[in-house]
């Protein structure tokens, strides 16, 4: 990739609030509920943030139309620097989300049932625009959506840990969409 990602960014540890946990990975056909769930939770996020919420976007797997994923939705909500927790942390968690994950550029709450991940970032990042453009790119591609979800039910079949170890394993192919989702944003002039 062009830009530098967070594979880019200094290796420290991410911060996993409450420890490792061990998850059952459970994939299931695309629901057409996934989307009201976001639109409910964006709103949720907005009553607490107001204007401390540059953006609010459904990304993921539950954002691609016909593609399977977790039941989780996941939420990429944008800030003006992440890194400034006292300025919309304690809105989140006075609205009922429990702090997950603490890591360099990226915050991670989620509802007390674990159905919605909200990943907290600075507006503008490259963190913002590496979610943006996978998910635009896999509503795009059907090749790599294809491939995509033929791995994540292939891996849902193992035993994990926990959901990292799950998505550290999608990691190689992830690699791979992206790059073609970068060619893409170059010669199509996407933006996020």
């Amino acid at each position: 990739m062009s830009d530098s990602s967070a594979a880019d960014l200094p290796s420290v540890p991410a911060e996993l609030v409450g420890g490792v946990e061990k998850r059952d990975i459970k994939v299931v056909p695309p629901d057409p509920a996934w989307p009201v769930r976001f639109a409910a939770e964006r709103e949720a996020i907005l009553t607490a943030l107001g204007a401390k919420a540059v953006r609010v976007d459904h990304i993921g797997s539950t954002s691609v139309p016909g593609l399977a994923a977790k039941p989780i939705i996941d939420i990429q909500l944008s800030v003006v620097d992440v890194d400034r927790e006292q300025e919309y942390l304690p809105d989140l968690i006075a609205a009922g989300y429990q702090l997950r994950v603490r890591e360099p550029g990226h915050r991670m709450v989620r509802t007390p049932d674990l159905g919605v991940h909200v990943h907290v970032c600075t507006a503008g990042s490259d963190w913002e625009r590496h979610q943006l453009l996978f998910r635009d790119w896999l509503r795009y591609d059907q090749s790599d959506r294809a491939a995509y979800n033929q791995l994540k039910n292939q891996l849902a079949q193992q035993d994990w840990p926990d959901m990292n170890t799950y998505a550290e394993a999608k990691g190689p192919l992830i690699g791979a969409i992206m790059r073609h989702a970068e060619e893409w944003a170059k010669r199509s002039g996407w933006t996020a």
